[in-house]
């Protein structure tokens, strides 16, 4: 399996476009802190990709990608489709950008699929230009490509919807917010991927005992940060994001995993965006690591 991290910001990106708070404002003095909103490509089979999440950075990701230039043929594309975890507008708005191709495949949970056809009448204004394909994201282990080795299996983690889709009528609540499972079948190894956890459900909890890398939320890094900030009314479980530190942490359940894990997700309030910022130490003394845009994870 080969994974390559694309992004790992969250809402707004790092720097965010009208935000001056420190972590913005070291971004922009120092180029090599910037972060992109998260997002993973997952190799599906030889020449051929998926995205997991579409987020408004998809053109500068898929440019800083080699293995997703277009190519030889003037219009070949190594890239097959997009798998969703959620309905979020950060991890959805890049599918408009895929309106250059002919079709586009778009692997969802049927109440995200519900939130883009009717909250953003995403299939009212791309299909003028390219067909939407979807296929159905559940809990069953399907293969990604016919003639691969990579399997996908959604893990629900939490029934936090968009804004846009508050008032739409109810689907499978458990499925708005899924975990990515990716096992490779010719190793039996697997990647599980949860950049938004509002909860641990017992069935994350088996998903990443039985995982060889996890890589989950890390938009705060406790719980107090969203309002310490000055920028939200809300705590970060309250926004729908277990905090990485203090109660509810995520991080002593990472720590007693056997496998390996990554942060991704960061907010720009995050002290993790400063590289001395002393929780690396707190994280690394757990051996838990931030993952970083463009790394490539081979299991």
């Amino acid at each position: 399996m080969r994974v390559r991290v694309l992004g790992t910001a969250a809402g707004g990106g790092v720097p965010q476009w009208n935000c001056a708070c420190p972590g913005c404002s070291g971004a922009r003095a120092h180029p090599e802190r910037r972060r992109r909103h998260a997002s993973l490509a997952v190799r599906a089979a030889e020449g051929r990709w998926y995205l997991v999440n579409a987020t408004p950075d998809l053109g500068d990701q898929v440019e800083d990608c080699p293995e997703l230039h277009p190519g030889p043929e003037p219009r070949h594309t190594p890239l097959a489709g997009v798998i969703l975890t959620d309905a979020e507008l950060d991890h959805t708005l890049g599918i408009a950008r895929l309106r250059e191709a002919d079709r586009i495949r778009i692997v969802a949970t049927a109440p995200v699929r519900h939130a883009l056809l009717t909250g953003l009448r995403l299939g009212d204004v791309l299909t003028p230009y390219a067909a939407l394909d979807w296929d159905d994201l559940g809990p069953g282990d399907r293969p990604l490509a016919e003639d691969g080795d990579l399997t996908i299996a959604a893990v629900p983690v939490s029934a936090k919807r968009p804004r846009y889709a508050a008032g739409l009528d109810g689907h499978d609540e458990g499925a708005w917010v899924v975990a990515l499972r990716l096992t490779d079948r010719g190793t039996g190894r697997s990647l599980l991927y949860a950049p938004a956890l509002a909860a641990w459900p017992d069935a994350f909890q088996r998903a990443a005992e039985e995982a060889d890398c996890v890589i989950v939320d890390g938009t705060f890094w406790d719980d107090e940060e969203p309002l310490r900030s000055g920028f939200g009314s809300r705590t970060a479980t309250a926004m729908g994001h277990l905090p990485i530190e203090g109660p509810g942490g995520t991080a002593p359940r990472l720590a007693a995993l056997g496998a390996r894990t990554l942060y991704t997700h960061l907010n720009n309030t995050n002290p993790l965006n400063d590289p001395a910022a002393p929780q690396h130490a707190v994280l690394a003394g757990r051996g838990i690591e931030v993952a970083a845009d463009g790394m490539v994870i081979e299991l």
